[in-house]
């Protein structure tokens, strides 16, 4: 997939979902389970953390191999874990993001934007 390439919000869950069906059937053989949604909330956590040392590492305060391309790979792992995550706890995350964004934004504009 380029930049050219544009996929909207349900295509990237689709995607993330069939790659969580490959995991589930890895886990499956290996392990005889899946992941409950706890066990992947902790895993979606696990990536959080190491997101935040890859950006520590981007902004100078610690060295961490992988420069930007680690960078772009914990992203995409984080955006992973939330489609599916969305997905097990069935938020329709299209209506949720549109809903969310509406509340901030009243919420903003009702605050003194004016100087401190």
């Amino acid at each position: 997939m380029g930049k050219d390439r544009d996929m909207d919000l349900n295509e990237l869950q689709r995607r993330a979902l069939r790659i969580h069906d490959l995991y589930d059937e890895l886990n499956l053989r290996k392990r005889g389970r899946v992941w409950t949604r706890e066990e992947f909330m902790l895993g979606f956590v696990g990536d959080v953390g190491d997101l935040a040392k890859i950006v520590m590492a981007q902004e100078g305060a610690r060295d961490m191999p992988g420069g930007r391309a680690a960078l772009e790979h914990e992203l995409a792992d984080c955006l992973w874990s939330v489609l599916v995550l969305a997905h097990r706890y069935d938020v329709d995350l299209d209506v949720a993001f549109l809903h969310t964004m509406d509340e901030l934004a009243h919420s903003i504009s009702r605050r003194d934007l004016g100087p401190a």
